[in-house]
């Protein structure tokens, strides 16, 4: 068969192929999602390639319904036959399957034929050659810039572009082109027996929009080099500042407790808390899906349906949960065409940067790391190991490490002061510097 890549026609022809193939065999509803790509990511380190690996990948899902019961099957292999054993083997699982009365396709009312196009696809017209000379000339600025700079875990440079198309026997058909690319640089520091490690990265699906290579060593040395010298602290109850790119976390375990998934499994925190205050009156979150050429735009989510602009929190009060079409359903309720997660959300800011927020909160910690994974979802406890630094009169006086930060999230988002206006860019969730009124800081 012709080639896939970059061939949006081929893609609808093969999930208009597939759609009828199952609904032939006897499905009553079918749906299938379709993800194709490419790239290629190389890694530069003591002067010299350490690595390049490329990348071409497809797959093929498919989901059959016989009434309420379902079946799956996926694959990589993209000629016909192989296509319809899936399909077969689909259909077959599904006739074994319980009937689950939140099992099916989304309903005709969610669906449009039309979405938009929000310019997510933009090629870097970077060669592998290329890639690894930038790579190369940002290791050896990074470690020209202090003589502690000791080594690096390389400077890695990636670039993907793809295609993700998604149909189902409701009439909806979806199709558009998306890339990714992204750098970073990880470098070690030395003085006498400490050592530290840190880093910096920049990634969006416009190269233009890179943060320049110069920009990333010089960072990347700075955030290195301030971290020697790292003292654990005593046990304290005190003000805390995660900086933007560590308060991103926050924000997804509240993403994570307004998912439909994690609500109907009983396994959230905010569970029946509609209406209810969860932040400070000033805090407003808000979805964005439609932001042009942004890594966290999507026009529809994995249901098809339509993505939309929704507030789930309106000056500090729940207003809505995050579900897709079979969330929706087992929770009694309409999608919010959140299949597959947020699509771009935001906290309304204030106006101070992180400077700024370092002098309002005068003394207490900065949180600029995070380790481990312990927030439980269901309860809200919240216990992580940390790195940072230790401010007094609003000035960092030394780095600390060896920490750990504790509390409920209940009680964390409840105690919000106020968010910066650093907002940091690169992720699905944008959000500046959080300082949180009061938090447990256990040292060593």
């Amino acid at each position: 068969m012709k080639e896939v890549w970059n061939n949006p026609a081929l893609l609808k022809n093969i999930m208009a192929d597939v759609l009828q193939d199952a609904l032939s065999l006897g499905a009553s509803s079918a749906e299938v999602d379709l993800n194709v790509n490419r790239g290629f990511t190389v890694t530069a380190r003591n002067q010299e390639a350490e690595s390049v690996e490329y990348n071409q990948d497809r797959i093929l899902e498919i989901t059959v319904y016989f009434g309420q019961r379902l079946g799956s099957a996926s694959l990589s292999d993209f000629r016909p036959a192989s296509i319809r054993a899936a399909i077969d083997a689909a259909c077959h699982i599904a006739r074994f399957t319980d009937q689950d009365p939140c099992a099916g396709i989304a309903d005709k009312k969610h669906l449009s034929s039309t979405y938009p196009d929000l310019d997510l696809n933009h090629p870097w017209s970077l060669t592998v050659e290329q890639a690894i000379d930038l790579a190369v000339t940002c290791e050896k600025e990074a470690l020209a810039k202090d003589s502690r700079l000791v080594n690096s875990e390389g400077v890695s440079i990636s670039t993907t572009e793809g295609w993700h198309a998604y149909s189902n026997s409701n009439g909806f058909v979806g199709c558009y082109p998306a890339s990714s690319h992204e750098v970073s640089c990880v470098l070690i520091a030395k003085q006498g027996e400490d050592m530290q490690r840190d880093y910096d990265y920049s990634v969006a699906c416009d190269p233009q929009k890179l943060t320049p290579m110069s920009k990333i060593a010089s960072t990347a040395a700075e955030r290195t080099l301030s971290r020697l010298g790292a003292r654990s602290l005593s046990t304290r109850q005190v003000p805390v500042i995660f900086a933007a790119d560590r308060a991103r976390s926050l924000l997804g375990h509240f993403a994570a407790a307004i998912a439909g998934g994690n609500l109907y499994r009983k396994a959230s925190f905010l569970i029946d808390r509609i209406g209810t205050r969860v932040f400070p009156k000033h805090i407003t979150i808000d979805q964005r899906p439609h932001l042009l050429h942004d890594l966290g735009s999507a026009p529809f989510d994995d249901d098809g349906v339509i993505t939309r602009p929704n507030v789930f929190i309106q000056e500090g009060i729940l207003n809505m949960y995050s579900l897709g079409t079979y969330s929706a359903r087992k929770l009694g309720l309409e999608t919010t065409g959140n299949s597959g997660g947020v699509f771009n959300l935001f906290i309304n800011t204030g106006d101070k940067d992180l400077a700024a927020l370092l002098k309002h909160m005068g003394t207490g910690l900065l949180v600029t790391d995070l380790m481990g994974q312990g927030v439980n979802l269901l309860t809200g406890d919240y216990s992580r190991g940390a790195t940072g630094f230790w401010i007094e009169n609003g000035e960092i006086q030394y780095p600390v490490e060896e920490i750990t930060i504790a509390g409920n999230l209940n009680d964390i988002y409840a105690q919000i002061v106020e968010v910066g206006n650093d907002v940091d860019w690169r992720g699905n969730i944008k959000t500046g510097s959080i300082l949180i009124g009061n938090m447990m800081v256990a040292g060593g």
